[in-house]
């Protein structure tokens, strides 16, 4: 069975205000305090002392962590929780909070963290960058050659965009309504090899596309490489990376056992000759959009026929694609139950403009916000 592992990024904020603050360093301190071993700075501290799996992003207010590779979602649902409580228990040693939000409501002005790379980062892209406070959420699964995963990016590319739709939560921005669902996809599809890509059709032709673009300079290496699936430079997975970081901790295991299931059919269609769907990168980019304006309150392009449709109807078409593998996976119950109630309570956007009419202001919607992201509200 195909592992699957999670990355999110957090925001980090003010307890009371909202307000985003600095405070991955802090964050990432606490972390290592609690992970020293007993009789050490700090001492152990419960689950902590077999080491943390927290890192610093692009700026300063955003922290991530990244699940380990499991098989089974229920085991990924107690990761994330996991990880989420602990990445709110450090953030609260500096009186900070974290949140499971795409951007930050509140206005902000972002501080690009230190380092090499990431001052690199600022000097090549400049406002792009300094502006890039967005927190994603990446699938990670396992395949078992280069080859197989290129021919799974390959036929996965009309799908992506429904994943896009469904996690959206990121309405916000700069303390306005974006009236975009994912206004997060919109500011990372700034940088230059951010998006959907063209079909390769073979490994030899992905690693030569990857040089190439690394060879223009206009990337420092590999690892900015930022198309909406990847081959990941460190691990033997296909990495999508579409997702706004989920408000509740389900969502992203929903969002695993999709992107699992896309994987397996993706690679069943490879191995009996079945080529991919010829989409061009141009529609792929309006699908892109439209999800990304759209999320599931208004019309989606649907990945079969590049037209507009409901987004149940989208949201239940991805069901059924990938739907013998759910259930060849075990995983098609949990799907059907994750996809009902997400298109009941909605995503995250919807829950955050329905949170701002009835709290009144977006500090608010914050701070509810932060609950939900550690379960202690729905």
């Amino acid at each position: 069975m195909r592992s699957v592992g999670v990355e999110e990024e957090l925001l980090l904020v003010d307890a009371d205000s909202g307000e985003a603050m600095a405070l991955s360093g802090a964050v990432l301190a606490a972390a290592d305090r609690a992970c020293a071993p007993a009789g050490g700075k700090g001492g152990a501290a419960g689950d902590g002392a077999e080491g943390h799996t927290f890192e610093a992003e692009l700026q300063k207010e955003q922290v991530e962590f990244a699940t380990k590779p499991v098989t089974e979602m229920g085991e990924l649902q107690e990761e994330i929780v996991r990880w989420r409580a602990e990445a709110a228990r450090h953030a609260a040693t500096a009186g900070g909070v974290v949140v499971a939000v795409g951007t930050s409501p509140l206005a902000v002005r972002p501080s690009i963290s230190t380092g090499p790379r990431y001052e690199w980062v600022e000097r090549q892209f400049g406002l792009t960058a300094q502006e890039q406070l967005t927190c994603g959420c990446h699938v990670h699964v396992s395949v078992e050659s280069d080859e197989e995963g290129v021919a799974v990016l390959d036929r996965i590319r009309p799908w992506l965009p429904v994943l896009t739709a469904m996690s959206a939560n990121s309405p916000f921005w700069q303390g306005e309504d974006s009236l975009y669902a994912s206004y997060r996809s919109r500011v990372w599809n700034r940088l230059p090899s951010a998006g959907p890509v063209d079909v390769f059709g073979s490994a030899d032709r992905y690693h030569e596309e990857v040089g190439a673009m690394v060879g223009t300079g206009v990337l420092r290496d590999t690892a900015m490489i930022y198309f909406d699936a990847r081959l990941s430079a460190s691990y033997p997975t296909v990495e999508i990376r579409v997702a706004d970081v989920a408000l509740h901790a389900g969502t992203p295991v929903l969002l695993a056992a999709l992107s699992r299931a896309l994987v397996e059919t993706a690679a069943r269609a490879w191995r009996a000759g079945d080529p991919p769907a010829r989409i061009s990168t141009s529609l792929l980019r309006l699908a892109s959009w439209r999800a990304g304006r759209s999320g599931l309150d208004g019309p989606l392009l649907h990945p079969e026929t590049m037209r507009e449709a409901a987004p149940e109807a989208v949201v239940e078409a991805l069901h059924q694609h990938v739907r013998d593998a759910l259930v060849d996976l075990g995983d098609d119950e949990l799907v059907r139950a994750g996809i009902a109630e997400l298109l009941e309570r909605g995503n995250g956007a919807r829950v955050q403009r329905s949170l701002l009419r009835s709290r009144g202001s977006l500090a608010a919607v914050v701070r509810h916000c932060a609950r939900v992201t550690t379960g202690d509200a729905g």
